[in-house]
C-alpha cells in the first residue's frame, strides 16, 4: 500500500515520544540536556554524511566540478531570501506554539518554560526528520511502488531519536509525526505522479542541500546558535531547479 511506509514512521515517532517523555520525567535536568547535545553532535555527523553527496558522480557530470558547492550556496542565500521573507521559522513556532495550547494548557511559574520546550521539541524534531535522503528518497521510493524499506529503516532510526529528544523536550516531539506525514505524504505523490523522471543530479543536489540544514539543527541542539533553520527550507526546493537550470546551461 503507499503510503504505508510513511504512516509507519509517524506511529513510530508518537510511541518514541511516549517512551521519551516516560523516561525523561525520571532524569535530571542536567542529565536531559546532555542527552540532547549528544543528539545535536549525532546530528553533525548525518549532516556531514549527507553533504558528501556534493561528490556525487552523476552530479558533477550533470554540472561540472564546480558547480555542486555552487550550486548548494546560491539554494541557502535564494532559500534564505525566500524563507525569511515569508517568515517560515515564525510561522512555524506559531503553529507549535498552538498546538501546546490546544492539546495543554501550562500554568504556574514555570508555563513559559515548558511552552518554550514544547515549540522547541515540535520544531527541531520537524526539521530533523523531514530534512534528510531517508525522508526524500524513502518517501519518492514508497510512492513508484517500490517498497517501503528505507522508510523502514528511517522509522526505526526515528523512533530511537525521538525517545532521545522528548526525554529532553517532551510531547511537542510527537507532534513532528503531523510534520512528517505533511512532507512525506507530498513526496509520496510525487514519486507516484513524476518519480520515474527525477534526476539522480537533482536528488543529491536536495541532500546536499539539506545536510547543509542539519548542521543548523546540530548547531541549535548544542546550544551554538538559534539559527532559524525552517527559513531556509525553500533551498531544497530551489537546488535541484537550479541544478537542472545549470546541466541545460552547460549540455
Amino acid at each position: 500500500m503507499i503510503g504505508l511506509g510513511t504512516l509507519l514512521n509517524m506511529v513510530a515517532i508518537v510511541v518514541g515520544t511516549a517512551v521519551g517523555v516516560v523516561v525523561g520525567h525520571r532524569l535530571p535536568e542536567r542529565t536531559r540536556d546532555l542527552i540532547t547535545q549528544a543528539l545535536g553532535l549525532v546530528i553533525l555527523v548525518v549532516a556531514a554524511l549527507n553533504v558528501v553527496a556534493l561528490l556525487d558522480a552523476e552530479w558533477i557530470a550533470a554540472v561540472g566540478d564546480s558547480a555542486p558547492l555552487l550550486i548548494v550556496l546560491g539554494s541557502v542565500v535564494i532559500g534564505g531570501i525566500i524563507g525569511s521573507l515569508l517568515r517560515i521559522e515564525d510561522r512555524v513556532e506559531q503553529l507549535g506554539g498552538w498546538l501546546q495550547a490546544r492539546v495543554r494548557r501550562s500554568s504556574g511559574p514555570d508555563a513559559g518554560d515548558q511552552r518554550a520546550r514544547f515549540i522547541e521539541g515540535f520544531v527541531d524534531a520537524s526539521l530533523l526528520f523531514c530534512v534528510g535522503p531517508l525522508a526524500i528518497l524513502g518517501a519518492l521510493s514508497d510512492g513508484l511502488g517500490r517498497g517501503i524499506d528505507q522508510l523502514a529503516l528511517k522509522s526505526v532510526l526515528d523512533g530511537f531519536a525521538s525517545i532521545a529528544f522528548a526525554a529532553s523536550l517532551g510531547w511537542g516531539v510527537a507532534f513532528s509525526a503531523l510534520s512528517v506525514g505533511i512532507v512525506q505524504g507530498l513526496l509520496t505523490l510525487l514519486g507516484a505522479l513524476v518519480g520515474s523522471v527525477v534526476a539522480a543530479s537533482a536528488i543529491a543536489a536536495i541532500t546536499a542541500t539539506g545536510g547543509i540544514l542539519l548542521i543548523g539543527v546540530g548547531l541549535r541542539l548544542l546550544r551554538v546558535t538559534r539559527l532559524p533553520v525552517a527559513d531556509l527550507l525553500p533551498a531544497l526546493v530551489v537546488a535541484p531547479l537550479l541544478t537542472l537550470a545549470v546541466a541545460a546551461w552547460t549540455g
